[in-house]
């Protein structure tokens, strides 16, 4: 089964190697525990919600099981009006839940610094859930929880989180899709068990005696 990781610099782990950003920490915590889930890294730096629905069709070429949506943050510092995000980040949910009918979808929020106005701050925290809710995603109320605004966390620009900071991300993604993941490799583990080991070959015909014409 595959996770297909859908952001911008957050996700693409900027100024870090990908073996340190927080799908690739995924990866790790999947292997640990022995399932069949492959995590793909489909950040890219500076992506946008507009920007990532045109390029969507590529990143959906192969099967996808589970889609993690943590785009927003450079539309929010851009100052998109929040009902072109709300709705970039509703398409992008359609369109992959049409390809693919039983993909399980996780929404990552995003959350702007006060500078930008309470009222855009406000509304756009409470898009993501109200995305989550239209769409029954599993919800993360913040990708950044416990690492955003800490220094120490992040790189000097005090946006991108440094290599503890991506840890941390991925532990607070975790505790969320993990029971998810759970219950998904349980099924496809009692789906293989299910599947007979063999099948028995059909029985031949018998053979009839061929019959002289004298």
């Amino acid at each position: 089964m595959t996770i297909l990781c859908l952001g911008d610099s957050l996700t693409e782990g900027s100024g870090l190697d990908r073996s340190q950003a927080y799908p690739a920490r995924l990866q790790e915590k999947i292997d640990a525990l022995g399932w069949n889930f492959k995590v793909v890294n489909a950040g890219l730096g500076g992506d946008t919600t507009a920007a990532a629905l045109r390029r969507l069709d590529w990143s959906l070429q192969s099967r996808i099981d589970v889609l993690i949506l943590a785009l927003g943050g450079n539309d929010g510092l851009r100052g998109v009006p929040l009902p072109e995000v709300r709705k970039n980040l509703g398409a992008i949910i359609s369109r992959a839940t049409s390809r693919y009918p039983r993909l399980k979808v996780v929404v990552a929020g995003m959350r702007m610094p006060p500078n930008y106005g309470m009222q855009y701050v406000r509304g756009f925290q409470a898009l993501f859930p109200q995305v989550a809710a239209s769409h029954g995603a599993l919800l993360i109320p913040f990708l950044l929880e416990g690492v955003g605004g800490r220094p120490e966390l992040n790189f000097p620009d005090g946006i991108h989180p440094n290599n503890r900071g991506q840890e941390i991300v991925a532990e607070n993604v975790w505790s969320f899709i993990e029971p998810m993941l759970r219950k998904l490799h349980r099924k496809g583990t009692d789906a293989t068990a299910s599947r007979p080991n063999s099948v028995a070959p059909a029985a031949s015909a018998p053979r009839s005696t061929p019959v002289g014409t004298g």
